[in-house]
């Protein structure tokens, strides 16, 4: 690559790096820098759907309203309003890029509308049971064939390029970003990307948790950055657990999606007795912090491995055309879900918090977005609601693009190499496989579901003495990509626990045993370099 220069430069390949790539490649050369595989990132593994008012007897109101609710004082209203108010042209323009959802002939819009916990109504449009599969396979295509696009696969982001790496460009009243350094993992070098805009699309943090919903990719790495360039973070406290993650030994991360309880599933003890209408009225229907609390009590309660989600009482051709995925996996492992009960645990599943952005996916740095899971624009609050988080994805996509589109193109300085002149190849890197067990054990064990004070402190020791060992590594030895992202682990959980040390309450996903109640004034948790 002797040209790094790109008007946009995208880190991350999921739905909201993909989205905003198409909407930009008419008029801008776009880069999408993915440490993996294109179709690797969490958005391909959403079950789900995408929650939207299509019906009429639905409104972008009533979706503002289940929203607010769910995000337990948290949410920012504005924007939640903007995106409930864009949910249905984002669906339309995913149709116009070759979706295809699940129809429904007796609909009077056409599709099958699900509903899921947190929703008083029927408004998620879905593609079977592999909704972000389908998303991401079509707008693959679409990237793959556009000139204007270059993928690179299997390269890492280090660390984003500001002021403060250049000689004469320390104004603190306009910081900027200019770029990017990326590690090529299959050789071992590192590049210098120029860009007129970068974009952090990386997703959330979920695998700083020792059981998790999401790919080995979710490592808090556009979050990581964030913070190291100096970005406010806000609210990582609220760390989404899915109630449902199938709990079997060869089941690595299958999540058992919130539309099997939408469509009637109940959640059961061993005995096949019910638990959720002794925890709330709105039962398997509850939102997900409800659901994964409850399902968490009552598994340390009785001393169980995990309880039992059961949708077998439905026909079995309803089961296998509405969930073909989840039916097809399970028989696999040996469970017939049109006859037994689903084995289920609750795992970390959505990191709520993120880089601060505006409505454009804006962030503290000029010429610095952050969108999708890695962005916090207040439309998550203290809970997501279910489907909100493709949706998001989307809106945040196109509002980024129309905000980039309408940048004026700046000269932009001569960026200095990245300087590995005094670093040698490491000698023990069984020591960075070690620490990654180690911190995501202690946080699933002490900044889990429910916390104490004593747990985030013993926390937080930990991590002061991982950071250490880690810059050690980094200062001394060549970058790899597990160095990497066990650098932006660390930072992830360093920032979940500050942040969850400093809620003096228990409100929506964060709940604390020392504060059990919820404060009268609800107010973000923000985090900024600069002060601590």
């Amino acid at each position: 690559m002797s040209n790094n220069y790109f008007d946009t430069l995208i880190i991350g390949s999921g739905l909201a790096g993909f989205a905003l790539a198409l909407h930009l490649a008419q008029h801008k050369k776009v880069c999408i820098v993915t440490k993996q595989t294109a179709d690797s990132g969490a958005s391909s593994w959403a079950q789900g759907g995408i929650a939207a008012a299509l019906s009429t007897d639905d409104s972008p109101s009533k979706h503002v309203q289940d929203t607010l609710i769910a995000g337990a004082g948290l949410c920012d209203e504005e924007v939640t309003q903007y995106i409930a108010e864009n949910a249905s042209e984002a669906i339309h323009w995913l149709i116009n890029q070759g979706v295809v959802f699940t129809s429904d002939k007796t609909s009077e819009t056409g599709y099958h509308l699900t509903k899921e916990g947190g929703h008083s109504l029927r408004r998620i449009i879905h593609s079977g049971d592999a909704t972000g599969k389908a998303v991401q396979q079509a707008l693959t295509e679409k990237i793959r064939a556009h000139s204007n696009i270059c993928v690179l696969e299997h390269h890492i982001a280090i660390d984003l390029i500001t002021n403060d790496k250049l000689s004469g460009h320390t104004d603190s009243q306009h910081r900027r970003c200019f770029g990017a350094y990326i590690l090529d993992k299959r050789k071992g070098s590192v590049y210098t990307f120029t860009a007129q805009n970068t974009i952090l699309a990386t997703g959330g943090a979920s695998k700083v948790y020792l059981y998790t919903t999401n790919p080995d990719t979710a490592t808090g790495d556009g979050i990581a950055m964030g913070w190291r360039a100096g970005c406010r973070i806000a609210n990582m406290e609220f760390i989404q657990f899915h109630p449902t993650c199938l709990y079997h030994p060869h089941a690595k991360s299958f999540l058992i999606s919130e539309a099997v309880r939408g469509e009637g599933g109940l959640l059961k003890l061993p005995n096949g007795e019910r638990f959720m209408p002794w925890h709330d009225q709105r039962a398997e229907l509850a939102p997900r912090d409800i659901v994964a609390r409850a399902i968490d009590f009552e598994m340390k309660k009785r001393g169980l491995d995990c309880v039992y989600l059961d949708i077998s009482h439905k026909p079995a051709s309803f089961l296998k055309q509405h969930f073909p995925t989840i039916h097809a996996r399970c028989l696999e492992l040996g469970i017939d879900i049109t006859k037994e009960s689903i084995p289920v645990v609750p795992a970390a599943h959505y990191t709520c918090g993120g880089v601060v952005t505006d409505k454009n996916g804006k962030t503290d740095l000029d010429n610095l977005y952050a969108i999708g899971e890695t962005a916090h624009t207040g439309l998550h609050g203290a809970n997501r609601l279910a489907s909100n988080s493709l949706l998001e994805c989307l809106v945040l996509a196109q509002a980024a693009g129309n905000d980039i589109a309408n940048q004026p193109v700046n000269p932009l300085p001569k960026l200095p190499d990245w300087d590995e002149s005094r670093v040698i190849d490491a000698d023990e890197e069984i020591v960075i496989a070690h620490n990654w067990d180690e911190l995501r054990r202690f946080m699933w064990s002490y900044v889990g579901i429910v916390r104490t004070t004593k747990r985030l402190q013993r926390a937080q020791r930990r991590i002061e003495l991982l950071r250490e060992e880690i810059n050690e590594y980094y200062t001394n030895f060549r970058v790899t990509s597990d160095l990497l992202e066990l650098r932006n682990l660390v930072d992830s959980a360093d920032l979940i626990v500050r942040s969850a040390m400093l809620r003096h309450e228990s409100r929506g996903l964060h709940y604390s045993k020392d504060y059990p109640d919820t404060l009268s004034v609800a107010r973000n948790t923000i985090l900024q370099k600069e002060t601590q």
